[in-house]
């Protein structure tokens, strides 16, 4: 401490030595400068009345030979020729450059407009100190807002503070409400150099049900203490992928999807399709092992079977009972077949999503003939709009409004209106392809004002309702 305490003095010391430099270095030059201008009003000035000087000098000469030539051609004119002299004594006055000279100073001798008064800079030194230490930051929740997956954050210094250079901001997630518990199991994220009392978080995924915010000011020399924490609910709809109950041809990590040639057993192939009653099947729509991730989210469809056969099915592993939900998934291009939606748990092991009433979609169809249409009970519309790299899915369980977005420009591809009987789950299949889910997202504004203006509409597919 002792030799702490010696480092830490020899240094701000330097430091004050330094700064004391600096602001003599800007006086001397501000001197300088304002005397070079002194000067350069003094040389214009004197070489103005220089000049004025020169020519009254010249005039002044002028004149004396004037009076001298008046002397001689009166002394010399007779009584007859008196006339004839004046006029020409006339002439010559009138001609001479004293007659056209004025004796007003061009300049001002008043110099009073480069005077200075420092009174007020000598007060402003005068009261220099030390650094203070800045107060906490206050953050206002009114002003605060957590919409379409960003978090604005508003704070105010409860007194005015001239000598803050910037501000540090603090995050993290957690699933508690209230104040930010001492043990937590995210690490607050930090963010530097900020220059406003405000700032936005944006594209941020919402896999937990709250975040915590604390602010703090900092001058060039010394932090302050951190504000009040304040925590925020970010409420979106996070789920993850049922790999236990997925076809045993789709390769499920995390929120991404695979279609696996090799995931089925060819001494499966007769079971399954006695099962099936018929349907296709073939040694890659066979079952295989799959491993669940330690990871996943408890299912919502304990003891189901998986799905088998043509039902290239994965399934959302949190159900949809209530309120309005939002996610996105974006599938490769060069995918044979893709669909996307919404299905009751009950969905058969067997069924293809679209073909029955327990489940609603949007199927792409890449394999020998193109097509793009919404399915529901095996009813199929052929939707007339660009297909999209990448599609959001609103879902209002109450309203029965199942939405489809171009999800990067948010226009609108189709609506089913239903009356949902059960919970329903995020649906997928891919045949020969892949798609990634995105989960933890807010509904959209944009979404919010779209099905706010259409929810007085009909659905633009009564029949597949």
């Amino acid at each position: 401490m002792l030799q702490n305490v010696e480092a830490n003095s020899i240094k701000v010391q330097e430091d004050l030595e330094g700064e004391f430099q600096t602001l003599y270095s800007l006086l001397d030059e501000l001197k300088e400068n304002m005397l070079m201008k002194i000067k350069q009003d003094r040389a214009s000035r004197t070489y103005e009345l220089q000049n004025q000087l020169a020519a009254c000098t010249k005039a002044l000469e002028s004149s004396e030979e004037l009076l001298e030539t008046a002397n001689q051609t009166l002394q010399g004119a007779e009584n007859h020729d008196f006339h004839q002299a004046a006029k020409q004594i006339k002439d010559s006055v009138t001609m001479a450059p004293a007659f056209r000279l004025s004796l007003k100073a061009k300049v001002s001798d008043n110099m009073s407009h480069l005077m200075v008064d420092f009174a007020q800079e000598r007060r402003m030194l005068q009261a220099l100190k030390f650094l203070p230490v800045p107060g906490a930051p206050e953050i206002d929740m009114a002003e605060s807002l957590v919409a379409d997956n960003c978090v604005t954050l508003v704070w105010k210094m409860p007194d005015e503070d001239s000598k803050i250079d910037h501000y540090v901001l603090e995050y993290r997630k957690t699933n508690f409400e209230g104040p930010p518990r001492v043990k937590e199991d995210q690490p607050w994220m930090v963010i530097e150099g900020i220059k406003q009392t405000e700032y936005t978080l944006s594209g941020l995924k919402f896999d937990m049900k709250y975040m915590n915010f604390r602010v703090k000011a900092c001058n060039k020399a010394v932090a302050g203490e951190f504000s009040e924490p304040v925590t925020l609910e970010t409420r979106a709809f996070m789920f993850r992928l049922d790999a236990g109950t997925c076809h045993q041809n789709l390769r499920v990590e995390e929120l991404s999807v695979e279609w696996d040639a090799m995931g089925g057993k060819v001494q499966d192939i007769k079971a399954r399709e006695k099962d099936s009653k018929g349907r296709t099947a073939s040694p890659v729509n066979s079952p295989a092992r799959c491993v669940q991730s330690p990871k996943r989210m408890p299912s919502a469809r304990g003891g189901r079977d998986r799905f088998t056969a043509e039902s290239y099915t994965v399934l959302g592993d949190t159900l949809i009972d209530g309120a309005d939900h939002y996610w996105e998934v974006k599938y490769d291009r060069d995918s044979k077949a893709f669909g996307v939606g919404v299905a009751y748990r009950s969905l058969g092991k067997f069924d293809q999503l679209g073909k029955t009433s327990a489940s609603w979609c949007l199927h792409l169809n890449n394999w020998l003939q193109v097509s793009f249409t919404a399915k529901h009970n095996n009813k199929a519309k052929v939707l007339d709009v660009p297909v999209p790299d990448c599609i959001g899915v609103y879902c209002n369980f109450h309203e029965g409004f199942l939405s489809f977005y171009n999800a990067k420009t948010k226009q609108l591809l189709h609506t089913f209106k239903a009356k949902f009987t059960q919970p329903v789950l995020p649906a997928f299949m891919v045949w020969c392809g892949s798609f990634h889910v995105y989960s933890g997202l807010q509904v959209p504004s944009s979404v919010k004002s779209l099905q706010k203006r259409n929810s007085t509409t009909s659905s633009s597919n009564a029949s597949l309702t």
